[in-house]
């Protein structure tokens, strides 16, 4: 028996747009009434599913109402503060987006709009954090787990609305059986193609296997899969493994060396040494081709093996730097979350940054691996300060020949940026290390 409903303020449902807030969660307790209510179900065996906006309701839900066992969340997200404001940075592509569509094809509450006009001024931060935090599903690991819910989870490596990170850190907190898919696309793109009978149809497999297992109790159903697969991007077929982080990966430490007159800086294994401090300034005039390129539509066709390409030569020194590794003698395999720590001295009051790890082959193009924005505010100008933060998670295999390459810049399509030119110096100092750490294999 399956049971679909259009959630408030939805279709022909009643009500304003609640955001999986609490008015969802009792709607969501008063269907499953309805359904023992009125069908012939066992009451002990409910589950629920859903693609994006159904799959926080059905975390959520999980967290609320201890009659769910299993739970099919595809595309979904960990933290929506994050979602909206990871690294205070405005997702502005996909916040634009969701206040669009949720007046386009709903009727949504007004504090929507309100909310996301907060974020793109930095106003009221404090009432923006309370209402994403109640509709956060990490910050409602414990009851999922003392409700002993069954959770399956599949996410996409370029869902830039939701991106991995925050699901993986709810994913690892959790203590219930479990299991996560990773593969490449955009935000319900993998579900949502092998739904329509275009796509891969690992994930909705999975999600049959999971509701058998958990629901009809059949033993066995998920063919003994690890909790964790991962398909790495532009490769086929899924790894397995036992837990996030990857148990297998070690972290390599790359030290970040400063560029001259005639060369790129590089990634090296050993620390800075020079008998004298040294700076690299770059300013936000214009962006640089390290990009994410067209929002939704490149990471569409990442998930048909079409690369977003970009040519270090091509990155414009006034306004980005970049750092590369020699050529490799054997595949990196980088698994999880790379992690910057950047010693920067800003020159005005407030620090915007966006990092990209590139693969880059023998002619100097490189396909992107991963990116991730950065904002600090209220800085002081020419204070030298230390910026610590995580790439968005991957699975990638850099090939033997080629460099891994990281490219900082200070703009990107995807994200609302402070206002005016600023520059900003990278710092290098043997006291004060600047570091690219990779999870590999």
């Amino acid at each position: 028996m399956v049971l679909s409903y259009s959630t408030r303020g939805f279709g022909t449902s009643g009500g304003l747009i609640d955001t999986a807030g609490p008015l969802d969660m009792a709607d969501l307790s008063n269907v499953i009434d309805y359904l023992i209510a009125n069908f012939d179900v066992d009451p002990n065996a409910i589950g629920t599913a859903g693609i994006s906006y159904g799959s926080g309701i059905s975390l959520l839900g999980a967290a609320h109402d201890p009659r769910i066992r299993a739970v099919a969340a595809m595309s979904t997200w960990g933290s929506l503060t994050e979602a909206l404001y990871g690294q205070e940075t405005p997702r502005l592509i996909w916040g634009e987006l969701l206040t669009l569509s949720s007046g386009l094809t709903g009727n949504p509450d007004p504090i929507i709009r309100d909310t996301w006009n907060k974020v793109l001024n930095r106003e009221d931060m404090e009432s923006v954090y309370a209402w994403t935090g109640i509709r956060s599903p990490l910050n409602y690991v414990n009851d999922i787990n003392a409700n002993g819910t069954a959770v399956y989870i599949s996410q996409n490596w370029g869902d830039n609305l939701f991106q991995p990170n925050s699901v993986l850190d709810l994913f690892s907190q959790l203590t219930v059986e479990k299991h996560i898919d990773l593969q490449p696309g955009t935000h319900a793109g993998a579900e949502i193609g092998g739904l329509l009978g275009g796509g891969d149809t690992h994930v909705l497999n999975n999600v049959h296997r999971w509701f058998a297992e958990h629901l009809k109790g059949e033993s066995g159903a998920m063919e003994n899969q690890k909790p964790v697969n991962m398909k790495v991007k532009f490769t086929s077929g899924y790894q397995q493994y036992d837990a996030f982080p990857v148990p297998e990966a070690y972290e390599q430490t790359f030290y970040l060396q400063p560029r001259n007159l005639f060369s790129n800086g590089r990634l090296s294994d050993s620390p800075f040494q020079s008998w004298r401090a040294q700076d690299n300034s770059i300013n936000s005039l214009f962006d640089t081709v390290a990009t994410t390129q067209v929002p939704l539509l490149s990471q569409i066709l990442e998930q048909l093996d079409v690369p977003v390409l970009a040519n270090m030569a091509h990155v414009a020194r006034p306004h980005g730097i970049v750092f590369e590794t020699s050529r490799q003698w054997s595949t990196m395999q980088i698994r999880g979350n790379a992690e910057l720590s950047l010693m920067v001295q800003p020159k005005s009051d407030t620090l915007h940054l966006v990092a990209y790890l590139y693969d880059v082959n023998l002619f100097g193009t490189g396909k992107l691996i991963t990116h991730k924005p950065i904002t600090v505010h209220q800085t002081s100008a020419g204070d030298t300060i230390r910026v610590d933060f995580p790439l968005t998670t991957v699975a990638y295999d850099i090939p033997a020949g080629n460099k891994l390459a990281l490219v900082i810049d200070s703009k990107d399509l995807l994200y609302a940026g402070p206002a005016g030119v600023r520059t900003i110096d990278f710092e290098f100092s043997n006291s004060e290390q600047s570091t690219l750490t990779v999870p590999l294999l």
